[in-house]
């Protein structure tokens, strides 16, 4: 079971290279990239102008066998370019370089030249250190999803659970988040959640313990669920935190880095292969772990399990 980000990297560095596809980058990708080849993580290839990208990688990527460049000089066509790459096997991991995050969201969920398989769903997942406790814990869904219903949610649910067990948590305890704990018709959230917990119970996300409604406090703290009537093994300890929707995701996520100082590094996850975004509450020293997902996720097979 991994404890740390270091644990991620360790475990990520023992699969072997990675081909990652990157469209167009940015200048600041290439230190990041240039880390992660120098650990032994990605091998990577960039789409678009050559001659921008031999001049941009030289002051990262020393060697030029340490790097691949698709040429593609029509700026229209460099994120499809990217796309079939990594569809046809070319590469294993798609890196959001400075292609908009709302343009790829919608590439990926391209039915015909996107990555998202039949019957699957794409997810954010964020992943959070807890140093006194020595604990990651997963909150989802942290950018995509604005108001998901309940199919997607469980879409949501399964990704997550996914992820976890990559990262050797055997049986994830989820807390499916509400604004109270009570299932309260008038409140949506509440209903999904206590739908959820129940085919949790019926064995419709295999080896996993969920629990919901639950506020974030009864999540939170035992103390505070037996306050309240809860008797459950998810509180105080929980893995997953599964959020109704974006405002609480996204917001969450801001506030436990630029409030609580706390590190995070996320993946998105339901696609045939890892993606990575560059979110804004994912510091660069961090962008290194999201590649390190990205390989885990490389290892435990196609990205949607």
């Amino acid at each position: 079971m991994m404890h740390s980000f270091e644990d991620i990297l360790e475990a990520a560095k023992r699969g072997g290279k990675k081909n990652m596809v990157v469209p167009r980058p940015v200048a600041a990708d290439f230190p990041v990239l240039a880390r992660a080849s120098a650990a032994g993580l990605i091998r990577p290839c960039f789409v678009g102008n050559g001659g921008t990208l031999k001049a941009l990688a030289s002051g990262s990527l020393p060697a030029e066998g340490e790097y691949e460049i698709l040429e593609e000089n029509d700026p229209q066509r460099v994120l499809g370019r990217a796309l079939a790459a990594v569809r046809d096997g070319a590469g294993d991991i798609l890196m959001q370089g400075g292609i908009a995050a709302e343009d790829l969201l919608r590439a990926l969920r391209d039915r015909d030249a996107g990555l998202l398989p039949a019957g699957g769903g794409v997810s954010h997942v964020s992943v959070f250190p807890l140093l006194k406790t020595e604990k990651l814990i997963l909150i989802t869904d942290t950018y995509i999803h604005n108001h998901p219903n309940l199919v997607e949610k469980q879409q949501i649910l399964t990704n997550a659970l996914q992820l976890a067990r990559l990262m050797g948590i055997e049986t994830p305890k989820t807390a499916v988040l509400a604004a109270i704990e009570q299932v309260n018709p008038g409140i949506p959230s509440t209903l999904d959640a206590a739908i959820l917990s129940k085919m949790a119970e019926r064995r419709q996300f295999g080896k996993a313990v969920v629990e919901g409604p639950l506020d974030i406090d009864c999540a939170l703290s035992q103390t505070a669920a037996k306050r309240k009537g809860l008797q459950s093994t998810v509180t105080g300890d929980v893995d997953i935190y599964l959020v109704p929707e974006i405002d609480t995701g996204y917001l969450l996520a801001q506030a436990l880095v630029f409030i609580g100082r706390m590190q995070t590094a996320g993946i998105v996850v339901g696609t045939s292969r890892p993606v990575i975004l560059n979110l804004p509450f994912v510091s660069p020293e961090n962008r290194i772990v999201e590649i390190a997902l990205a390989c885990l996720l490389c290892e435990g097979g196609e990205a949607n399990g």
